[in-house]
């Protein structure tokens, strides 16, 4: 890597790289980098428009983005509409539909039973209904 790292995420883009998002290093990270399996080298990329450290979550959508939207082509970020709740330590799930389905998290200091849905499509996020339970640092499949 280029810059040292922890809490970082890791998400597998469609060209076969990995892109690396956030993190800290004492200070919150708004820097990505790229991973190529096969030289093994890592590339700086654009930059989020926030910084991200620990508890977030990173999701490759159907047209190759991920959620602040990331653009493989471009190497650049664009923001998204905000979510209905903030959150952190929450889960985010690719569904089949192309959607992504946001799940549970902490939310100012209160552990969250709700759940949201991206549409990438549209870019607009739509709550939907709520877990049985609270959960925060919790994993989900699809």
């Amino acid at each position: 890597m280029n810059q040292a790292r922890q809490g970082h995420t890791g998400t597998l883009l469609t060209n076969g790289k990995m892109l690396v998002t956030g993190g800290g290093n004492y200070v919150a990270l708004h820097s990505a980098e790229l991973y190529d399996p096969s030289t093994g080298t890592w590339t700086t990329t654009g930059s989020m428009k926030h910084q991200r450290r620990g508890q977030h979550t990173a999701v490759l959508l159907t047209n190759g983005k991920v959620t602040e939207l990331y653009d493989p082509s471009k190497g650049t970020w664009t923001s998204t509409n905000d979510m209905h709740s903030k959150r952190m330590e929450h889960t985010a799930s690719l569904l089949t539909n192309g959607k992504v389905l946001v799940v549970g998290g902490l939310g100012s200091g209160i552990i969250l039973d709700s759940a949201e849905l991206y549409d990438p499509l549209t870019g607009t996020w739509t709550t939907t209904g709520s877990m049985n339970s609270q959960r925060t640092k919790h994993t989900a499949s699809v």
